[in-house]
C-alpha cells in the first residue's frame, strides 16, 4: 500500500520514542542540506525532518527544493532545536515530485495578498491561506452541525431559476440560444425565451429563500447552504459575483424568533471554529496585529482578533429598532462633522457600511440587531407592521464587516402579499407557486440569509472578501 503515512498534525501530538513513521508532504524550506521544514496541510506547523550528513547522494539533495513532494521514512525523536518537540530523522526519502526553485512562484518570504490572489491556484501553500482555510472547513462543518442537532431539513433549492428573490435585477443570465444574432425573436423583436432550453427567461439564483418558504411550509425548518450570484458591478473588499448563502426557513416563528435563533446560530459557529481551529485562530490574531501595526493609531481595532470573537460570543447582541438606529447616527459627531462620507438626510434612508460600522464598532462596540425597517427600502415578501409604514425585518451587523446577516418575518396573509406584489410590479402569474403557500395552509414564518463568505471574514480577520473563498469571482476576474 503506497499510502501509510500518519498526518503531520497528528504525528506532532505524540511523545518522541523512536517509532519509525512515514510521512509525505511539501518542502517549505531546507537548510544547510540537512534540515527540512514539510508541511502536508492539515496543520501550520512545519515537521522539521533531519537529513544526516553523508548518508544521502548529492543528487537526491539538488532535488529537496521549495514546494517539491517528498516521502519520508524515519524514526521520530526528540528534537535539540527550538519551537519543536520532535524532529525525524529521515531513514529514506523519495521525491515525489520535483519543483523547480528558480520559477516557483512563491519564495519562502512575505508575499502580498495581491500578489498571491494572482496565484490563487498555490497560495493554499501559504500559512495564511492554510489557516484561512481550515478554519472555513470548520465553519462549514459548523453550520450543517448546528441546524441538524435543532432538527432542520438540510434542502437543496435551484441553482438555475426563473425567479428574483431580491428583485435587484443583478442577475446572471442562463441561456443556450446563441449569441451571434441568430437566436430567435419575437414579432416585437424580443429574444424569444420559449424558444430557450427551459422554455423561459432563467438565471442563476440570487437566493434559495422562496423555495426554501415551500420547504418551510411542509417540514417545518429547513435550511440551505449553497453558491449564490450577483451581476454586480462592485470592486470592493465586501463584494463578489458568487459567494455562497446560509437561509434558514422556519415555519411558526415571528421576527422575535428570527432574531434569538440568528444570534444564537452565530454564537454557536464561532465557539465550534475557537475550540476545533485553535492553533490557526491564534495565527491568525498575531497576523492581523502585525498588520494593524502599520496602521495609524485611529486606524487600528480595539480588539484582537480573538478578544474580538470571544467578546461576540460572551455577550448579548444589542438590539434596537431602525428609527432608534436612525437618531443615534444623526445625533452623532461623526454626522454632525461631516465624517460619514454618506450623510444621514432622515428616516427612510438606506444605511450603508459605515453607518451600520459605526453603530457596531464605535457606538455599541458589539454586534447590533436592528430592526423594523422602512417598507420601501425592503423586498416585496417581508411582513408589514401595523404602523403602515415599517416592515418585520431585521439586520445583524458584526465589527469590520457591517451586514453580516438579513432576515424578516415573512408576508404570510395573501391579500397584503399581492398588494405589495402589485405596487412593486410583480406579477402573480410569476409567483403563483409562491403564494399557494398561503392560500393553502398559510402559517407565521420567518427566515434570514448569512453571507458564508463574511462570516470567515469576521471570524479570520481578513480585510478582503477575495481572500476567503478559494476562486474569487469578481468583475473581470475568472481566472481558475
Amino acid at each position: 500500500m503506497f499510502n501509510n503515512r500518519i498526518k503531520i498534525k497528528e504525528l506532532l501530538q505524540q511523545e518522541p520514542a523512536g517509532q519509525e513513521v512515514t510521512v509525505m508532504g511539501w518542502v517549505r524550506t531546507f537548510r544547510n542540506n540537512q534540515f527540512v521544514a514539510l508541511n502536508d496541510g492539515s496543520t501550520n506547523q512545519h515537521l522539521q525532518v533531519v537529513l544526516a550528513l553523508g548518508q544521502f547522494p548529492e543528487s537526491l539533495l539538488s532535488r529537496i527544493t521549495t514546494s517539491a513532494s517528498l516521502r519520508v521514512t524515519g524514526k521520530v525523536v526528540a528534537s535539540l532545536g527550538k519551537g519543536q518537540k520532535i524532529d525525524l530523522q529521515a531513514v529514506t526519502v523519495d521525491i515525489l515530485g520535483d519543483s523547480d526553485a528558480e520559477k516557483y512562484p512563491l519564495q519562502p518570504k512575505k508575499h502580498s495578498l495581491e500578489f498571491l490572489r494572482e496565484k490563487a491556484h498555490l497560495r493554499f501553500r501559504t500559512n495564511t491561506f492554510a489557516a484561512v482555510f481550515r478554519v472555513r472547513h470548520a465553519l462549514s462543518f459548523a453550520v450543517h452541525q448546528f441546524f441538524h442537532q435543532k432538527g432542520f431539513l438540510y434542502l437543496h433549492t435551484p441553482i438555475i431559476t426563473a425567479s428574483d428573490a431580491e428583485g435587484a435585477g443583478e442577475m446572471f443570465r442562463v441561456t443556450s440560444l446563441q449569441l451571434d444574432g441568430t437566436a430567435p425573436r419575437t414579432e416585437d423583436g424580443q429574444i424569444n425565451f420559449k424558444e430557450d432550453f427551459f422554455g423561459r427567461s432563467t438565471h442563476l439564483t440570487v437566493s434559495g429563500q422562496l423555495e426554501g418558504e415551500l420547504g418551510a411550509t411542509a417540514f417545518g425548518e429547513i435550511y440551505t447552504f449553497g453558491p449564490t450570484f450577483r451581476a454586480e458591478n462592485s470592486n470592493t473588499a465586501r463584494h463578489l459575483a458568487e459567494f455562497w448563502m446560509i437561509e434558514p426557513e422556519m415555519a411558526f416563528y415571528d421576527l422575535e424568533d428570527n432574531m434569538n435563533l440568528a444570534e444564537e446560530f452565530i454564537g454557536y459557529i464561532i465557539r465550534y471554529a475557537m475550540e476545533h481551529c485553535a492553533d490557526d485562530l491564534q495565527f491568525l490574531d498575531q497576523r492581523l496585529a502585525d498588520e494593524e501595526k502599520q496602521l495609524p493609531q485611529d486606524k487600528r481595532s480595539e480588539l484582537g482578533l480573538l478578544e474580538k470573537l470571544r467578546f461576540v460570543t460572551e455577550n448579548k447582541f444589542e438590539r434596537l429598532t431602525y428609527t432608534e438606529a436612525i437618531d443615534i447616527l444623526r445625533e452623532s459627531n461623526y454626522n454632525k462633522k461631516k465624517k460619514f462620507q454618506y450623510e444621514i438626510t432622515g428616516w427612510g434612508m438606506d444605511l450603508q457600511s459605515e453607518h451600520e460600522r459605526y453603530l457596531v464598532e464605535k457606538h455599541f462596540k458589539k454586534p447590533v440587531i436592528l430592526y423594523n425597517y422602512p417598507a420601501a427600502i425592503k423586498a416585496f415578501y417581508m411582513r408589514q407592521n401595523d404602523d403602515g409604514k415599517t416592515v418585520a425585518a431585521m439586520d445583524i451587523l458584526a465589527p469590520g464587516i457591517g451586514e453580516i446577516v438579513g432576515g424578516s418575518q415573512r408576508e404570510e396573509r395573501l391579500e397584503n402579499l399581492q398588494q405589495k406584489m402589485a405596487a412593486m410590479g410583480i406579477g402573480e402569474e410569476e409567483l403563483w407557486w409562491y403564494l399557494d403557500t398561503r392560500r393553502f395552509g398559510t402559517v407565521p414564518h420567518a427566515g434570514f440569509g448569512l453571507g458564508f463568505e463574511r462570516m470567515v471574514q469576521f471570524v479570520t480577520g481578513m480585510s478582503n472578501i477575495r481572500d476567503v473563498i478559494a476562486f474569487p469571482r469578481t468583475p473581470g476576474s475568472a481566472e481558475f
